[in-house]
């Protein structure tokens, strides 16, 4: 649901450019363009990744059941919220919410999964395939559903499944420590750090201060570099992907007149003159996502069977060569391009659960909250960054350029893997 609501504003941008003139702010009224709009999704989408460590903290304190009910019901107020928005102005409040109610829910649910289930990798593997699905079929969802009715109306039913989840989260039972031993002095201790398990959580800001010192003195740093460097790459891969697709002779747009008989759009009341056209770098694209399931659950599986060390040497050694090769396999023709972009969308996810598992190896289990925390600070947060770059390099360099950038932020993390190894 995190990853359905995520990636179904983007559609919405679109119709609010359309729709709303200026974004009133007190006595002054500031002219809606596509510049306005992307600082008011960037304000929601920052929020989702900067309030990813005061969540993390947050849950060391009140548990994880707690705050992913409150997150279920947040995400739900901020989208029947956008239902009801007369203005720009009430659509940046809803996702402000959005973006501090989603915020909560990765230190939430993988200090959940670290330390309620025994089978952990298997559970980051699950886990992440939930995440995928919402990823690519949240956006068609709705897509479809604007084809019906209003935008308005798309989003109070957006929101019904949060509604839905958020009241079965209020009674489920189940026991958040199951896989923490308590009788093992080390469970979750981070490696190299001397063995304190220390299961207190963080009471105060001076607190906070000596656990995130003592996070970063041990190898919890270099598991950070990789975060950040997953983070970066797939901001940097994913959000001009489509755009660069558009030049290549494969994705070149497609009349909806061409591809359906004249009777149909006769009946649909198609205009046989119009240009509406169904853009094929768009499928490709979602596609890629949608196939990130198989990476996961083949990422989360490796968990339970190798050292995770290795295998982010391997998953992001894997990124940083897909890189090299993805625009000669473009330009080679439609057959490679699809073959290197389903190897990409799995490798993309495979790595999630590899990192995700990282941080339990790392973190003992009072601060672990804290470590998810700073987890998705480094994913979401930094991470962003990854588009300003890609765009930034687009705009000054060429798209060479940009995927050689990307293959050294998957080189470096795969560096940081094999020193990693020698905590083993």
């Amino acid at each position: 649901m995190v990853h359905t609501y995520e990636l179904s504003i983007p559609i919405f941008v679109s119709i609010w450019l359309a729709e709303f003139d200026v974004l009133p702010l007190g006595v002054v009224e500031v002219e809606v363009t596509a510049a306005t709009l992307g600082l008011v999704v960037t304000a929601g989408y920052g929020l989702f990744g900067v309030g990813a460590l005061p969540g993390g903290v947050l849950v060391d304190r009140v548990g994880s059941a707690r705050l992913i009910t409150l997150c279920l019901f947040g995400m739900a107020g901020s989208f029947l919220l956008l239902g009801v928005s007369p203005n720009l102005l009430v659509v940046t409040l809803a996702l402000l919410l959005w973006g501090a109610a989603a915020s909560v829910y990765h230190p939430a649910g993988l200090t959940l999964i670290s330390k309620g289930v025994r089978e952990r990798g298997t559970g980051f593997a699950y886990h992440g395939i939930a995440g995928n699905v919402g990823t690519g079929l949240g956006p068609l969802l709705t897509a479809i559903l604007l084809l019906f009715v209003d935008w308005t109306v798309v989003a109070v039913v957006l929101a019904v499944p949060a509604l839905a989840a958020g009241a079965y989260a209020l009674r489920a039972q189940f026991d958040e420590t199951a896989a923490v031993d308590p009788d093992d002095a080390n469970e979750g201790a981070p490696r190299g750090d001397g063995g304190d398990s220390r299961t207190d959580s963080v009471d105060s800001l001076a607190e906070f201060a000596s656990e995130s010192r003592r996070l970063f003195a041990g190898a919890f740093a270099l598991v950070f570099v990789v975060v950040m460097c997953s983070g970066l790459y797939y901001r940097g891969v994913l959000t001009f992907l489509p755009n660069l697709l558009e030049s290549f002779p494969a994705f070149e747009p497609v009349p909806i007149t061409t591809l359906l008989p004249p009777a149909v759009t006769d009946a649909l009341g198609v205009d046989p003159d119009a240009t509406r056209t169904l853009n094929p770098e768009r499928y490709f694209y979602s596609g890629l996502l949608i196939v990130g399931v198989f990476g996961q659950y083949v990422g989360g599986k490796l968990t339970d069977r190798i050292p995770v060390e290795y295998g982010l040497v391997g998953g992001f050694g894997l990124l940083a060569v897909l890189a090299v090769v993805f625009l000669p396999a473009a330009s080679a023709g439609l057959a490679p391009l699809l073959i290197i972009g389903a190897v990409l969308g799995a490798a993309l996810f495979l790595v999630q659960p590899l990192y995700q598992a990282t941080v339990a190896e790392y973190s003992p289990p009072g601060t672990r909250g804290l470590s998810y925390g700073y987890t998705y600070l480094g994913v979401f947060g930094v991470g962003a960054l990854g588009g300003a770059i890609a765009g930034g390099i687009l705009t000054y360099a060429t798209p060479p350029v940009l995927f050689a950038v990307l293959a050294g932020f998957a080189a470096v993390a795969s560096g940081v893997g094999i020193a990693l190894a020698r905590y083993l």
